[in-house]
């Protein structure tokens, strides 16, 4: 099947129904991709910061070439399986060492899985804070023009490129800080707070800026988790003070350029939707949960504001066994597809502890089943 970006355009902007559901999501980890296509991954051992990418692109030919093959690699990966669309991001501009290490257990594992420390951060202090090495946007803009460059080149007719953010605006400042520095800092030192998060939303506004500018840009994703199963991390008014105003300059970055923005956001956040579609503006929405924010519930509230992507639940496609599996796809299909508006993926993220033969068969379920007109199932 052939690449055909307006399917998911279509979509994302409510428009008539394609002629079949389109693929979201938001990224597949380095080890279900290297299953699938067979190719190992190469570049993550050189770059872990945009400062390793920016000295790379000094003529470091091992590393350029490197991130040529991991690039091409992908554009296999995400045009073999069905997706008209590529993600593309940067490496991290926050580069930080507050990270636990522990063993990987997933099937498809990796040495080590990281973690967030909850309980220090990067930057605690206003001495902290000035000593940062904050990134340079034109290192950032250098950086990402140099990987759209090389990712245009590699795709297929009908294929385009949704840039995701290094991060969100929020994420990237309680990872800096940690949440329990963070949590203090809130009512101890606002006016760290405030900095923190002028510096990290003139970064990830600038990047939209700079992504929604490229012709094949298609769409921008910014992740930016926000909740728990009970609800949102923050209340609605230290995120309307802080993180919205953020989030709409980024969003007005990308509609500027006639294109539409997608968030990503894991958690409960029915209570902030309206914020959301009304005051950020947001196009679409990403990643659920069944046990706490069911995607069928989602499109049925929000379905004719915004479009709704993904939602095939993380524990199912890690355990259900395969005859049940199928009936859920085809019901989640049967629930948000009609009309418009809606793209088939994983509730999060094609992770590496993910069942492969569950997440290939929800996308040869949404083939075979998801054609418009969608029909009984």
């Amino acid at each position: 099947m052939k690449p055909n970006f307006e399917r998911l355009i279509t979509a994302l902007f409510l428009e008539d129904e394609p002629d079949r559901v389109p693929f979201y999501d938001l990224l597949a980890d380095p080890e279900v991709i290297e299953a699938i296509t067979g190719e190992h991954l190469i570049a993550g051992s050189f770059i872990s910061s945009i400062h390793d990418a920016k000295s790379a692109l000094k003529g470091d030919q091992k590393v350029i070439r490197a991130i040529k093959h991991d690039i091409r690699v992908q554009v296999k990966f995400y045009s073999k399986l069905g997706y008209d669309y590529i993600p593309l991001s940067i490496p991290t501009p926050f580069p930080r060492t507050n990270l636990l290490l522990a063993d990987d257990t997933a099937p498809l594992r990796r040495p080590k899985r990281a973690w967030q420390d909850e309980y220090k951060g990067m930057i605690e202090t206003r001495e902290d804070f000035d000593k940062y090495p904050w990134p340079d946007l034109t290192d950032i803009q250098e950086v990402f023009l140099f990987l759209y460059e090389i990712a245009r080149r590699e795709l297929p007719n009908g294929m385009m490129i949704i840039p995701l953010t290094p991060g969100g605006v929020l994420e990237n400042v309680m990872w800096l800080m940690g949440t329990v520095p963070f949590a203090k800092a809130l009512y101890k030192d606002p006016v760290l707070i405030r900095n923190m998060f002028e510096k990290v939303g003139k970064v990830i506004s600038f990047y939209c800026a700079i992504c929604a500018e490229c012709d094949m840009v298609g769409a921008m994703t910014m992740g930016d988790d926000m909740g728990y199963k009970s609800g949102p991390m923050l209340s609605p008014e230290t995120l309307r003070k802080y993180v919205f105003p953020w989030h709409k300059r980024c969003v007005e970055n990308v509609h500027k350029h006639g294109k539409p923005f997608i968030l990503h956001s894991c958690g409960n956040i029915k209570i902030l939707m309206e914020d959301l579609i009304n005051y950020v503006g947001i196009d679409a929405k990403h990643s659920f949960e069944d046990v706490a924010y069911p995607v069928t519930e989602y499109k049925e509230l929000y379905g004719d504001r915004i479009a709704i992507l993904g939602g095939v639940d993380m524990d199912k496609l890690s355990r259900m066994p395969k005859d049940q599996f199928i009936a859920y796809v085809k019901d989640i299909i049967r629930k948000c597809a009609p009309g418009g508006g809606y793209a088939l993926g994983c509730g999060n993220s094609v992770a590496n502890y993910i069942k492969l033969e569950n997440y290939l068969l929800m996308l040869e379920i949404g083939k075979k089943y998801g054609r418009y007109p969608i029909r009984s199932l």
